[in-house]
C-alpha cells in the first residue's frame, strides 16, 4: 500500500523485521478489559519499548539546479539531519490506515559530492493517546526526489542502523505518555550495521504530507545559582519543548534535570513532581570533560533546576536553552489591546494556551496526555482558527476523527492514538466542526465528503431512541456531561460507566443539536431531509421543560435544574420564546458552576439568548471560578480547571479553556470568518478595545470604544 507514495521500503532495527504487527484497535470496553490488556502486554516484549535507533545513508550527488525534496516518515517519530544540519522532525501521529509523512526541502543542505542523511527514530512501544505505538511497527521510510521528479535514493537494505544504547532508564510519566530520559554519555556509540527491511509492509499513507511543527531556540529569562551547586532557570512563561544543555565534569557525574510548571519551597525551587501527574526528573551522566546533550521528547514547563545528583562531583554548567515546538503560529496575527486589563490578561493566557497546546495535533494538554480529544477540539479549533486564520489543523483533525469510524461508526474520542476511548458527548459534536470548517472555507466538497460519516455516527445513537425519539441509556460510550465530576452542578442522573437506563438531558441535548446540525449541512448542500430535528426539539422540550419553573430539568422524573441542563438548549437554540428570560436568568444567577470546557456552551448559549453583557462580565469576572483567577495564580497559559487546586491533577496548559477568544471575536465584536464586522455587543464603561484579527479574506482591524 505504501508504494503508492513511497518507492522506498520500511527499514528497521533487525529485531522488528519479522514481527507480526499487534492489533491495538477496538472498542474501548474491549481494549480496556483486563484480558485484552494482559494479552497485549504479553505479546509485546518489554525489551522492545523505548527503542532509539539511528538510520544512516551516505551517497554521492552531482547536484543539479532546482529543489531536492526528502519524502520521509517514521514509526513512531524521527528527528532528521542532513550533513550534520537539523532539517526537521515528524511525522504527525496518524492511524496506520492513513499514516502521515513529511516532505522537507533539503536543497540547501546538500552539496555536490558526498552527503549523509541521518535520522534518529524513537519507538515508544506504549499504548497511549500520543501516537500509534505499542503495535511492534518500528522503522523509517524515505525517498529523495530530484528536481526533475525522479527518485534518486530510497530506503532499502543499503541503509545502515545503529542502536542508541545511551537511554538507560525505563521510567515513564503521565498516562504512559512518555519515557523519562536517563541518558548516559559514557556509553560508546554502537557501530553501524546493515538495516533490516520490515517484512510486514501494511501501512497505508494519507494522501498529502503533514505540515511539521515550528522549532526554535529560547533562552531562559532568569538564571540563578542554587545553594549547593546547580542552576535554577525561569523561561518567563509556560512553554513546550526540550532542553539543550552544555556541561563539564568528571566521568560518571550525574546531573538531575528537573522541569515543572510551578515553583515550590524545595531546595531545587521547582515543583517537578507536578500536580498534573507528571514527574519530570531526567538524568544525564557525563562522559568526562565538556559535552552537550539535547533531550528527545518534549515536555510542558516553565521552570528548570539543574542539580548534581547526591554523591556526584560538582558540575560546570555552560549554556542552557529550550528548543521550543508547536504548530505554526504567528504571535502578531491576532492581537488585543484593551483598556480593560483583565480582558487583555484573559485573552493572552488563552492565546498562549492554544499556541503551546497545538502541536502536531490539538493536544488536550502537552504534559499528562498529549492526546487529541474530539470534544476539546470544539473549543480549541475555534480559538486556533481566529489566532492564526489557518484552517489546516482543523481539517486534519476532522479527517482523523472521521477515520476513527473504521474502529466504530460512532467515532472515537481520542483521534488518533493507540489508546481507545469513547465519549458520546464528543461524537455528537462532530457536525459542529464540519460547520466551522465550512464557514471558514466555503468548501462544499469537503462538507459533502464528511456528511456520510456524520450521518453514520448519528445512526449509531438512534439505536437507543425510544418512541418519542429521545435516547435512553447510551451504554456504548461514556456520558461525560462535564469534567471534573465536582463541576457538574449536582447533575441529577447517575453517570456511571457504562450508563444505566433512563433519559437524561445533556446527552439528548447534544443528540438533538447534532440532528439539527446535520440538517443544516444538508440545507447548505441542497439535500432534502425530513426535519427530524423539529420533532426531536418538541419531544425534548415536552420532557425536560418544567412548566412551573420555566427551566429545563436534568432527567426524566427529576425536578433539579442544573446549569448544564439549561446551557445546551440555549446553545443549540431549543429554548422557546416564552422561556428565554427564565433560562437566561437561571444561567446567570447560578454562576459559573461548571468546568472550563463547558463554559464554551454556556457563553455562546447566553449570547444566543441576547445576554451579551452578562457574557462579558463572566469573561472578565474576578470570582473564584474565572479566567482571571488563573491569571491571579500566575498563569501564562490557560488551565485545565479554574484554579490549580480545583482538580486533583490539573494541567496548567489546557487549550480547552480558551472559549473567551471565540466568544469575544464572534459574539461580542460580531466579526465573521469572511471579515464582515457587525454591531458589537459590549457593555458601557469598559473603554477601548482594539483588535487585529485574521479572517479568510485577510486581516481586519476592529476598534470599539464603550
Amino acid at each position: 500500500m505504501s508504494h503508492s507514495i513511497f518507492r522506498g521500503k520500511w527499514i528497521c532495527d533487525p529485531r522488528f523485521a519479522a514481527l507480526v504487527p499487534l492489533q491495538v484497535y477496538g472498542r474501548e470496553l474491549d481494549t480496556q478489559s483486563k484480558t485484552f490488556k494482559e494479552q497485549l502486554k504479553n505479546a509485546h516484549p518489554q525489551e522492545l519499548t523505548n527503542v532509539h535507533v539511528l538510520f544512516r545513508r551516505s551517497f554521492t550527488l552531482a547536484k543539479q539546479p532546482g529543489r531536492y525534496i526528502l519524502r520521509i516518515s517514521a514509526d513512531d517519530y524521527m528527528k532528521l539531519k542532513v550533513n550534520g544540519c537539523f532539517v526537521g522532525q515528524g511525522p504527525t501521529p496518524g492511524y496506520t490506515f492513513a499514516y502521515y509523512y513529511n516532505e522537507f526541502d533539503i536543497t540547501d543542505s546538500l552539496h555536490t559530492g558526498s552527503n549523509t542523511i541521518l535520522a534518529h527514530v524513537h519507538y515508544q512501544g506504549l499504548i497511549n493517546r500520543v501516537c500509534m505505538s505499542g503495535d511492534l511497527r518500528m522503522g523509517l521510510i524515505a525517498d529523495l526526489i530530484a528536481p526533475d521528479g525522479s527518485v534518486i535514493l530510497s530506503t532499502d537494505d543499503t541503509w545502515e542502523y545503529a542502536p542508541i544504547n545511551n537511554y538507560t532508564g525505563s521510567r515513564k510519566c503521565g498516562y504512559d505518555t512518555q519515557f523519562l530520559e536517563d541518558y548516559d554519555s559514557r556509553i560508546p556509540a554502537a557501530a553501524f550495521a546493515p538495516a533490516a527491511v520490515r517484512q510486514y509492509d501494511d501501512i497505508e499513507f494519507a494522501p498529502t504530507p503533514a505540515v511539521p511543527v515550528m522549532i526554535y531556540e529560547k533562552l531562559p529569562a532568569i538564571t540563578e545559582e542554587l545553594p549547593g551547586g546547580g542552576l535554577f532557570l525561569d523561561f518567563g512563561q509556560e512553554i513546550t519543548g526540550t532542553l539543550k544543555i552544555s556541561a563539564s565534569g568528571e566521568s560518571g557525574t550525574v546531573l538531575r534535570i528537573l522541569c515543572g510548571e510551578e515553583t515550590d519551597g524545595s531546595p531545587e525551587k521547582v515543583r517537578w513532581k507536578m500536580r498534573c501527574n507528571c514527574v519530570y526528573e531526567d538524568t544525564w551522566t557525563l562522559k568526562g570533560g565538556a559535552d552537550t546533550w539535547e533531550m528527545y521528547d518534549y515536555k510542558a514547563f516553565r521552570y528548570v533546576a539543574l542539580v548534581p545528583a547526591e554523591g556526584s562531583a560538582s558540575i560546570g554548567i555552560g549554556s542552557v536553552s529550550a528548543i521550543v515546538r508547536h504548530a505554526r503560529f504567528d504571535d502578531d496575527a491576532c492581537t488585543l489591546n484593551a483598556d480593560d486589563k483583565i480582558l487583555e490578561a484573559v485573552f493572552n493566557v488563552c492565546k498562549n494556551g492554544v499556541k503551546f497546546g497545538t502541536q502536531e495535533v490539538y493536544v488536550d494538554c502537552p504534559s499528562r496526555e498529549k492526546g487529541q480529544y474530539a470534544g476539546d477540539m470544539t473549543v480549541t479549533s475555534g480559538s486556533q482558527l481566529w489566532l492564526t486564520g489557518d484552517p489546516y489543523m482543523l481539517e486534519k483533525a476532522i479527517r482523523e476523527q472521521a477515520r476513527s469510524a473504521r474502529i466504530d461508526e460512532g467515532l472515537m474520542a481520542v483521534t488518533p492514538g493507540s489508546l481507545m476511548q469513547e465519549i458520546a458527548d464528543y461524537s455528537l459534536q462532530f457536525p459542529l466542526l464540519l460547520l466551522r470548517h465550512y464557514h471558514w472555507t466555503h468548501d462544499k466538497a469537503f462538507l459533502a465528503e464528511m456528511l456520510p460519516t456524520a450521518e453514520a455516527m448519528l445512526d449509531t445513537f438512534r439505536r437507543y431512541a425510544r418512541e418519542d425519539g429521545l435516547l435512553d441509556g447510551v451504554t456504548s460510550k461514556w456520558n461525560l456531561v462535564d469534567w471534573p465530576e465536582n463541576l457538574r452542578d449536582d447533575y441529577n442522573f447517575k453517570l456511571v460507566r457504562p450508563i444505566g437506563s433512563g433519559v437524561h438531558n445533556v446527552i439528548n441535548a447534544f443528540y438533538v443539536g447534532c440532528t439539527l446540525n446535520i440538517e443544516e449541512i444538508k440545507d447548505i448542500l441542497g439535500i432534502p431531509h425530513d426535519n427530524a430535528g423539529e420533532r426531536l426539539t418538541a419531544a425534548f422540550n415536552a420532557l425536560f421543560l418544567d412548566a412551573e419553573t420555566g427551566l429545563y430539568v436534568d432527567a426524566e422524573g427529576s425536578r433539579h435544574s442544573s446549569l448544564h441542563a439549561n446551557m445546551l438548549p440555549a446553545f443549540y437554540g431549543f429554548v422557546p420564546e416564552a422561556n428565554r428570560r427564565s433560562v437566561g436568568d437561571h444561567l446567570v444567577n447560578r454562576g459559573v458552576v461548571c468546568g472550563v470546557y463547558m463554559t464554551y456552551f454556556l457563553l455562546r448559549g447566553l449570547c444566543r439568548l441576547g445576554r451579551h453583557e452578562d457574557v462579558y462580565r463572566i469573561i472578565t469576572s474576578q470570582d473564584e471560578n474565572s479566567w482571571y483567577n488563573m491569571v491571579r495564580e500566575g498563569a501564562t497559559t490557560c488551565y485545565e480547571a479554574w484554579g490549580k487546586d480545583k482538580k486533583w491533577n490539573t494541567s496548567l496548559c489546557h487549550p480547552w479553556a480558551s472559549a473567551p477568544i471565540v466568544v469575544l471575536i464572534e459574539e461580542l465584536l460580531s466579526v465573521t470568518p469572511d471579515g464582515d464586522i457587525g454591531e458589537p455587543h459590549l457593555p458601557a464603561g469598559i473603554g477601548r478595545i482594539q483588535m487585529r484579527i485574521p479572517t479568510n479574506r485577510g486581516w481586519v482591524e476592529v476598534c470599539v470604544e464603550r
